[in-house]
């Protein structure tokens, strides 16, 4: 079967501005690229987020309709409205939401917009993940055993599993960034494992099938950032290893991808470049591996769009992927044929309003102070400043810090220093394990040769023991009067100014957010562990439970936090399904067993 896509190469007009179909950071990064480049940027904002960094910074912004918030970004009739509102001439998805959606990008295309990203037969065939292993096969990539279609239940997984042998990953079919992504380790976990990955993959990206494969043991994670033109030219920009990740979520990447042999790096240039080219390749993409740790490499799957990760790469190979993005759209070819030799190594930080030091549990609130560092190799790209919110209803990633030097060595004494004089008061977040990790000879004590690294993707689950300091949630200052508001008129974002002496005695006018404060001691309470949705109940109101089971899971940030059950005894529900509620509130009460001798 032959996936490639023909090439159109008819000349373009230039762009004069872009919609950006995003939020917090990677809204902000294209805004500056746009800028940087010359065009308009037209942002879009949810509920809540009409002071948000990146509604300031656009040239433009138009207000989104939706409850949950999170609606407002996944319509694609609102987003297409906006563009014809303001003009935008093109679309750019930044990653998530929309953007590795091929009916979004069709409807780009039938509005008459440019689509900022890879044809919509691409993202179709790649965004398959069954598929795009099939197309991985095609050219000999090397693969794992997998599933050749989605399976219909959890039988099918379990009979996989005992055919294959565990560990297995169950996998979304449709999106990416670890979202309905599950790993079964026992027999006994199977079944939840594969409903967990459908609920997950539904949430996310309104499809729940998922197909399975075998988990390679204490592999590390590799990827290749791939450009390709609308001229036939694919070129692999460079490696990134991504393997430090919590819940398959990515924490720390780095760039050039480090202890690689020839052999295993031509192998992943030879794969990444032969399945995008295969598939037509056009705009940035990212073909990620797992290398196992008896060096068996395993395609893995290709994320069409621009990864979270992508400033290690723009660091260490001198390329502005975003603005080579632009340009591409325009009809221009790449601005290099060949990979570019790596200069020197970058680290990237993902700083998410996250409490490392309970499990990683999202913390969303106000920010009081931001204060990022500063100094030689220093890059900060971040969604938030001093006094944002950080909302709970999306992604817990408020910025990156991206630290470069001249060797890993170097990189990794920047990156000390920089993390070192990072504050953020307000909201807790993984700074702490940041600072950790950077002193933990498992992963500095490769800097000089390979046998000192002895990373993978669950590590930080099966092997980092590091205390980590508590990162205490400090409310922020009593903010001075403004001088300035903004109002919304038409479902646009306008700023106005005030004299001061108009808003004397009348407040800010903004609630304040509830503090999260615990509740006194009681085991037989059971407490909200995070502020969040509580997407269902898992035992029925008056059953009995156990201590330590699992009688709930609540939803924050995108991510699922289990709620277990405080003491053996009869359940009492008390929060229904659906509710919101903030971290400490009461979700339940266990009765206590009484004495069954008497």
């Amino acid at each position: 079967m032959n996936h490639s896509v023909s090439h159109d190469t008819a000349s373009r007009q230039p762009l004069k501005k872009v919609l950006i179909a995003n939020r917090g950071e990677i809204a902000v990064r294209v805004i500056h690229a746009c800028r940087d480049y010359g065009i308009g940027s037209v942002a879009v904002y949810a509920e809540g987020e009409l002071e948000a960094l990146h509604v300031r910074l656009a040239d433009e912004a138009f207000a989104l309709a939706g409850d949950p918030p999170v609606r407002g970004y996944l319509s694609i009739d609102q987003l297409l409205e906006v563009a014809r509102r303001s003009g935008a001439d093109a679309i750019h998805p930044g990653y998530g939401f929309l953007s590795e959606r091929a009916d979004f990008a069709r409807a780009v295309q039938a509005a008459g917009l440019v689509w900022i990203g890879p044809d919509p037969d691409t993202i179709e065939v790649l965004g398959d993940k069954v598929e795009a292993r099939r197309l991985a096969l095609e050219v000999g990539a090397p693969l794992a055993r997998g599933t050749e279609n989605p399976v219909d239940s959890a039988e099918e997984v379990v009979a996989f599993a005992d055919e294959v042998g565990l560990p297995i990953a169950i996998k979304a079919a449709f999106g990416g960034g670890g979202r309905g992504l599950k790993v079964a380790w026992r027999m006994d976990e199977v079944t939840e494992c594969y409903h967990s990955a459908v609920r997950e993959a539904e949430a996310a990206f309104g499809r729940g099938e998922c197909f399975v494969e075998q988990y390679l043991d204490r592999p590390r994670h590799i990827e290749a950032q791939i450009m390709g033109d609308h001229h036939g030219n694919v070129v692999v920009v460079g490696t990134r290893d991504c393997s430090l990740q919590r819940r398959n979520q990515k924490l720390v990447e780095e760039a050039p991808a480090p202890f690689l042999s020839d052999e295993q790096l031509r192998r992943i240039h030879q794969a990444a470049h032969d399945i995008c080219a295969r598939a037509g390749y056009v705009s940035a993409g990212t073909v990620e591996f797992l290398l196992g740790s008896d060096d068996t490499l395993s395609f893995l799957e290709v994320n069409t769009r621009l990864q979270v990760e992508h400033p290690v790469t723009e660091e260490t190979a001198g390329v502005d992927l975003v603005i080579e993005q632009l340009r591409i759209a325009e009809g221009h070819p790449l601005s290099f044929t060949e990979t570019p030799a790596p200069r020197g190594h970058s680290f990237e930080f993902r700083i998410n309003a996250e409490d490392a030091a309970k499990g990683f549990l999202p913390t969303p609130g106000r920010l009081g102070t931001f204060g990022a560092p500063a100094g030689p190799g220093i890059r900060l790209d971040t969604g938030v400043d001093s006094g944002d919110l950080v909302s709970g209803h999306f992604d817990s990633l408020m910025a990156k810090l991206i630290v470069t030097g001249a060797t890993r060595t170097q990189a990794i004494a920047r990156a000390r220093r920089a993390l070192a004089a990072f504050h953020i008061e307000g909201v807790a977040s993984v700074l702490p394990f940041h600072r950790a990790v950077m002193q933990h000879a498992d992963f500095t004590g490769g800097e000089h040769d390979e046998t000192g690294f002895r990373v993978h993707t669950r590590w930080i689950e099966t092997e980092f023991d590091t205390p980590l300091d508590w990162d205490a949630r400090q409310a922020p200052a009593d903010e001075p009067g403004m001088l300035h508001s903004v109002i919304e008129l038409d479902g646009r974002r306008h700023r106005i100014g005030l004299p001061a002496t108009l808003l004397q005695g009348l407040g800010s006018g903004v609630p304040e957010a509830p503090a999260e404060t615990a509740p006194e001691a009681d085991e037989g309470v059971v407490t909200a562990p995070i502020s969040g949705h509580l997407y269902a109940w898992q035992v029925a109101d008056g059953s009995h439970v156990e201590a330590g089971e699992v009688i709930a899971i609540m939803e924050a940030m995108k991510m699922e936090t289990r709620v277990q059950a405080t003491r053996a005894g009869t359940l009492v529900i008390e929060a229904r399904e659906g509710s919101t509620l903030t971290a400490g509130e009461t979700l339940a009460r266990i009765d206590a067993d009484r004495d069954r001798s008497a």
